[in-house]
């Protein structure tokens, strides 16, 4: 039987979840405002290490299953902009700089990406078809703590309901390193997928059809060395 919970209580998975996520966020705001006191260089490794670690699991977890849904690809590709100004400025991070600049520099972008993620992000996830914000926060946590997601060679999509499909492709398409791929299994050629693959992911992906129906496609979905 499956739970029974009222919608936008604190019952209901997705406000769990959002909760979870807010926490998160919190605990890196006050850590990146505590280490303000501190020496240059603790500022700079908590910014390397720790808040980059967020960044890559935001990305691999919550950004890239909302990647190529019509609704949700601009806001992703926005996110992304945001995460990657974040990385330029933690890149050119003067370690023997001033502790608070530091932290004012980094924490200006973070005050306006981090509300994003928590008020249209995770309202778009919990509202995409396919898409289960429960388990993708609990990615999110799993990828914090150091551990990895799933990684299957194959995805066979025949079984699930059409609309349900694309998010956990991209999310499987997320996890390539350069150089590897999947193959996805379906019972009709996915031409509607290949086109969200062409905007989101334009000239970053391989698509080789191993197999061509009738009733069986098979296409291995690869991202280039």
């Amino acid at each position: 039987m499956p739970d029974v919970f009222i919608q936008a209580t604190e019952t209901d998975p997705a406000v769990r979840a959002a909760a979870v996520v807010r926490h998160i966020h919190d605990r890196l705001r006050n850590r990146l405002a505590a280490l303000a006191d501190h020496e240059p260089g603790i500022v700079a490794g908590f910014c390397a290490g720790e808040l980059r670690r967020h960044l890559a699991a935001a990305d691999e977890a919550l950004y890239a299953p909302a990647a190529g849904a019509p609704e949700t690809r601009l806001l992703v590709r926005a996110m992304r902009t945001t995460a990657a100004e974040i990385e330029r400025r933690i890149g050119v991070l003067d370690p023997s700089g001033h502790p608070a600049a530091f932290a004012r520099n980094i924490g200006s972008v973070l005050a306006v990406h981090l509300p994003v993620e928590e008020t249209v992000l995770l309202p778009a996830l919990a509202e995409l078809p396919g898409a289960d914000l429960g388990l993708l926060v609990a990615d999110l946590q799993t990828l914090l703590d150091g551990g990895k997601l799933e990684q299957p060679d194959e995805i066979d999509v025949r079984e699930i309901p059409r609309g349900q499909k694309h998010p956990r492709i991209f999310a499987r398409f997320a996890r390539l390193a350069p150089g590897e791929s999947f193959a996805l299994v379906n019972n009709h050629d996915p031409k509607h997928l290949r086109r969200e693959f062409d905007a989101a992911h334009p000239g970053a992906f391989t698509w080789e059809y191993e197999e061509s129906g009738p009733e069986r496609w098979r296409i291995r979905i690869g991202r280039p060395a």
